[in-house]
C-alpha cells in the first residue's frame, strides 16, 4: 500500500546532467580511441582505483576477456580513473558498457565543461553510457574516470573509449567499421510519432535513424522515437550503427503507420488546475472515508488500489467493506456517480509500494486495458492512475494504454505516479511512457517524498523537503518533454502519510507560485514561468483528514486560483 508513497530513493549526487547524450553524428576518420587498455585486457594497467577497490575479471565481460569489477564502500564510491592524452579544441566521445546499479561515467580537466552521465538502478545487463565534452584552449589530457556509489553492490564495466583526434598516444585498438543493426521493429504509435527499436550493434558507439531516406536522429541507444509525424500516414523507417570508424550501411527498412488525429487530452471533465488525492480503500490509522466524504477541494479522487489476478496483467477491485466500516457496494457507485454530479473524476490506482501488476508482453497489456475497462463500467471509474513501484516496461504499458484510451474514449482519464528516480531522465521507462502517451496522458504526478536527494534541471543536488526540491525537479519533466498541463506536484497530507519529505502546505504553494509565476522561489528559479501547470496531488484524502483538511483547506484554493 501506499503508507509512505514508494520506495526510498538513493540519495544521488552526480555532477553534471544526467541524462544519456545522443550522438550528433560520424566521427571523423582520423579518429581514435584515445582510452588504453580500454577493455581491461592488460588487468589495471593505466588506470588507477581508490581504495584498491578495483580489478580486472574473467566474467561477466562485454568485449574480449576481461573487464573491471569494482566494489564501492560505505565510505568509497570505488572509482577508476585514467589520465587520458586529448588535443586542444576538440571534441570527443566518451563512452562505456557498464553493468549494475547507479554507475556512472565522466570526464574532468577538460577545460571546458566537464561531464558526467550515470545509469540508475539498471542491475543485470550490460548498457552503454554515453556523453560528449570538448577541450580547452590548452587542455592536452583529461581524466576518465568511472565509480558507484556508497554502501551498493559492486559494479563493472569495460570496452572504455574516448573517440576523438589522436592526442598523440594512438588508437586503442584501431575501430572498424560496425554491421548494419538488425531486428528493426515498429512499436507503439500515436497521431504524430513512432517508437522503433533494433538489435544492438557490439561495436557501436550511436546509431542514426532515417526517415524515407534522411536522417532525422541520432541516438545513443538500440530505440528512438520519431516526433514530428502527419496523422495516418505511412513512413519508412531504417538505422545506421556508427562508431569512429565510420558509419554502417542502412538496415532493412520497416514501415510505421501513424494514428488518426482528434485526441483530447487531459481528461473529458478534470479542470484546468486540479487537485487529485488518492483515497484509502483500507484502515491503516488515517481516517475512513466514504467517497462521499472527500472535500470538494480534490478534483480527482484515485481510489486506492485495484487487486492482481491470476491472469498476467489483469486486475481486479474488491470494496473493503469491513475494514470501512460496512461501506456497501451500492453505496460507493452511488457515491462516485454523486461525485461526477459534482464535476469531479474518479478513477481507479494500479499499483502502490505492494502493487504486483506487471504489463510485459502484449498479452498482458491486451489484459490490463480489458480489466480496467470493465472496472470502469461497472464502477464508473472515468479512468486509471498508474502507481507501479516496482518497475514497469513502457512499451506494453503505452500499448496498454492505448487501447484503453480505444475503448474509453476521450473522455479518459490517466495519471501518473512515479517516484523522483522514475523521472530523472527520459531514458527511464516511467518518463519514456508518460510522453508516449502524450496525447492521452492527463497528468504525471510525480511522488517528492521517501527520495532523499536528487538532481534538479540544473544538475545540482537538492534535499527533499525544500522548495527548491519541487521546483527544481519539475523542471526536469517540464524541459524533457511533458506539457505544463501534465506536471503535478505529489506530496504528502501530512507526517503521518510519507516516511520523509513531508512539505507544510506553504511550501506547497511557494512551488506552485514559482513554477507558475516565478514568484516565492528558493535558490533556484526556472528560466521559464509555467502558468499552465496543473496543480498538485497528496496521499492521502484519508491522512488530510485526519489532520482535519488542512492540506486540501490550503492548496486546494491555491490550486485553483493559479492563472
Amino acid at each position: 500500500m501506499k503508507r509512505a508513497g514508494g520506495r526510498i530513493g538513493v540519495a544521488v549526487a552526480a555532477a553534471g546532467a544526467l541524462s544519456i547524450a545522443g550522438l550528433t553524428g560520424t566521427a571523423h576518420a582520423a579518429d581514435v580511441n584515445n582510452a588504453k587498455n580500454a577493455g581491461f585486457e592488460s588487468g589495471l594497467a593505466n588506470w588507477s582505483c581508490t581504495a584498491g577497490s578495483g580489478a580486472a575479471v574473467s566474467s561477466p565481460v562485454h568485449g574480449g576477456s576481461a573487464a573491471l569489477k569494482a566494489t564501492p564502500s560505505n565510505s568509497d564510491t570505488g572509482q577508476c580513473v585514467q589520465t587520458v592524452a586529448v588535443k586542444p579544441n576538440s571534441t570527443y566521445t566518451l563512452s562505456s558498457w557498464v553493468q549494475g546499479s547507479y554507475v556512472y561515467l565522466g570526464a574532468t580537466g577538460t577545460g571546458t565543461s566537464d561531464v558526467s552521465t550515470w545509469t540508475p538502478g539498471t542491475g543485470g545487463g550490460w548498457n552503454q553510457l554515453s556523453t560528449t565534452f570538448k577541450t580547452g584552449a590548452s587542455t592536452t589530457s583529461v581524466q576518465v574516470y568511472t565509480h558507484g556509489w556508497y554502501g551498493q553492490p559492486a559494479y563493472y564495466a569495460d570496452d572504455v573509449s574516448v573517440f576523438g583526434p589522436d592526442g598523440g598516444g594512438g588508437g586503442d585498438p584501431a575501430p572498424t567499421i560496425p554491421a548494419a543493426p538488425g531486428g528493426l521493429a515498429v512499436g507503439s504509435v500515436t497521431s504524430s510519432s513512432v517508437d522503433l527499436s533494433w538489435g544492438a550493434v557490439s561495436n557501436a558507439t550511436g546509431y542514426n535513424v532515417y526517415r524515407d531516406g534522411a536522417k532525422v536522429q541520432s541516438v545513443s541507444g538500440s530505440s528512438a522515437t520519431v516526433t514530428g509525424l502527419s496523422a495516418s500516414t505511412a513512413y519508412q523507417f531504417q538505422v545506421t550503427a556508427t562508431n569512429a570508424a565510420g558509419e554502417s550501411t542502412k538496415s532493412a527498412a520497416v514501415t510505421g503507420t501513424t494514428s488518426g488525429g482528434g485526441g483530447n487530452p487531459g481528461g473529458g471533465t478534470v479542470p484546468k488546475h486540479a487537485v487529485t488525492g488518492y483515497w484509502q480503500n483500507f484502515n491503516n490509522g488515517a481516517t475512513v472515508q466514504k467517497i462521499s466524504d472527500v472535500p470538494a477541494n480534490y478534483d480527482i479522487i484515485a481510489v486506492s488500489f485495484a487487486d492482481a489476478t491470476g491472469t498476467p496483467g489483469g486486475v481486479t477491485f474488491n470494496l473493503d467493506t469491513n475494514g470501512l466500516g460496512g461501506y456497501t457496494v451500492d453505496q460507493f457507485k452511488a457515491d462516485i456517480a454523486a461525485k461526477h454530479a459534482a464535476g469531479k473524476s474518479v478513477i481507479i490506482s494500479i499499483g502502490g509500494q505492494n502493487g504486483t501488476v506487471s504489463v510485459n508482453d502484449s498479452t498482458s497489456a491486451a489484459n490490463f486495458a480489458n480489466s480496467v475497462y470493465s472496472l470502469m463500467q461497472t464502477y464508473g471509474f472515468d479512468g486509471v492512475d498508474i502507481d507501479l513501484e516496482n518497475g514497469l516496461n513502457s512499451t506494453y504499458m503505452t500499448q496498454a494504454l492505448k487501447s484503453l484510451s480505444s475503448k474509453a474514449g476521450s473522455k479518459l482519464v490517466i495519471t501518473m505516479a512515479p517516484q523522483t528516480i522514475d523521472m530523472q531522465s527520459t531514458s527511464n521507462e516511467y518518463f519514456r511512457t508518460a510522453l508516449n502517451i502524450k496525447d492521452i496522458l492527463t497528468v504525471v504526478n510525480m511522488q517528492y517524498y521517501n527520495s532523499g536527494s536528487m538532481n534538479g534541471c540544473d544538475g545540482k543536488v537538492y534535499s527533499q523537503g525544500s522548495v527548491d526540491f519541487l521546483t527544481a525537479l519539475a523542471c526536469i519533466q517540464l524541459q524533457g518533454g511533458l506539457d505544463p498541463s501534465q506536471v503535478g506536484l505529489g506530496l504528502p497530507a501530512s507526517t503521518s502519510g510519507a516516511g520523509s519529505g513531508y512539505v507544510s502546505p506553504s511550501v506547497v504553494n511557494a512551488a506552485l507560485d514559482c513554477l507558475t509565476a516565478g514568484t516565492n522561489c528558493g535558490s533556484f528559479k526556472p528560466s521559464k514561468t509555467y502558468p499552465g501547470l496543473r496543480g498538485a496531488m497528496t496521499w492521502s484524502t484519508n491522512w488530510d483528514a485526519k489532520s482535519g483538511n488542512a492540506w486540501s483547506n490550503a492548496v486546494g484554493p491555491h490550486v485553483h486560483a493559479l492563472p
